[in-house]
């Protein structure tokens, strides 16, 4: 007589690597480059090359000296030197870039050991670090050649008491004020796309946060609910940052949590708080509570071995 065997979770086996995740997160990106360049002109890619070759020169140099095995053939030093540039803007002098990416390189992930090891996102930490010591450069924000309107002459989450439906276009082309990666929707909403149909991420985090951010900035009275998505960092943090692997939550429902969690978070500091923006924050706080999300949500594994009553026993019975 045949017998069914049970056996602990996971029984999917799949062919990716973290390099072929990487490289797709790398094309994901490419868009929101493009545009930038377009925008702010070729010292865009100047800085994202140069983040990129900090992120990837300093992860060496730290598992050289610790004697480490080598890993920046994952690629994930690349994407988190593309994502550290993408969070400064284009006037941003080169050194207090360097600082950033290595702040966001070692800080952020070499000193817990490495990729899968961090429990903030590496490029965040490059932020808040370059925030709170290059605070002048961080907020002054050149704009795009030729735009001379209200909107373009200053960051949108500045005037979003001002801002109205006639605005939209330039919101979600990304023509005004702002960092280099994060001001054309359109561009990261491609990306984002690309990254759910090649399964690398789910759609449940980035729907989860931007339907939280109208609903609360609603709630709490803030302006233009459905205008303040397209401005600021939301589309980069939601699709290409809250959706990090290791820094994000294991199971659908802990997603579903976490997203709504920095929804709220990121319309309390905009609404309440003086610093305009706050996806950057919002992400960093659901990193901390990702752990516990986890043992909130976790579902017990078909076929584990539990104590009960004194005896063990299967989950399943």
């Amino acid at each position: 007589m045949n017998r069914l065997t049970v056996s602990v979770s996971p029984h999917i086996r799949s062919g990716n690597t973290t390099q072929k995740i990487m490289l797709d997160v790398i094309i994901a990106l490419m868009p929101a480059l493009i545009v930038s360049i377009i925008l702010y002109g070729f010292r865009s890619l100047l800085l994202t090359v140069i983040s990129v070759i900090t992120c990837v020169l300093g992860e060496l140099i730290f598992e050289k000296l610790l004697h480490r095995e080598v890993t920046i053939m994952d690629l994930s030093a690349v994407v988190t030197g593309i994502l550290v540039a993408f969070n400064v803007p284009v006037d941003m002098p080169i050194w207090m870039l360097v600082v950033g990416a290595i702040a966001a390189i070692i800080l952020g992930k070499m000193i817990f050991g490495g990729l899968g090891c961090n429990f903030m996102n590496p490029a965040l930490v490059g932020r808040i670090v370059m925030m709170f010591s290059f605070t002048t450069a961080m907020t002054t924000y050149s704009v795009p050649a030729g735009t001379v309107d209200a909107l373009t002459s200053a960051t949108p989450l500045a005037v979003m008491g001002n801002l109205d439906w006639s605005n939209f276009k330039d919101l979600v082309l990304g023509i005004h004020g702002g960092v280099i990666g994060e001001t054309c929707c359109v561009a990261l909403l491609a990306g984002g796309i690309y990254l759910i149909i090649r399964k690398v991420i789910k759609p449940i985090i980035p729907l989860c946060y931007i339907g939280a951010l109208m609903l609360f900035t609603w709630i709490f009275g803030g302006p233009q609910p459905i205008l303040s998505v397209f401005a600021g960092g939301v589309f980069l943090g939601a699709f290409f940052m809250a959706t990090d692997y290791v820094t994000s939550p294991i199971t659908n429902w802990g997603k579903v949590i976490f997203g709504c969690f920095i929804g709220f978070i990121t319309a309390v500091i905009r609404v309440f708080g003086n610093y305009t923006e706050g996806v950057t924050f919002a992400i960093i706080l659901a990193n901390i509570l990702v752990p516990y999300i986890n043992d909130l949500t976790r579902r017990k594994p078909v076929g584990a071995i539990v104590e009960k009553k004194g005896k063990k026993v299967k989950a399943n019975d």
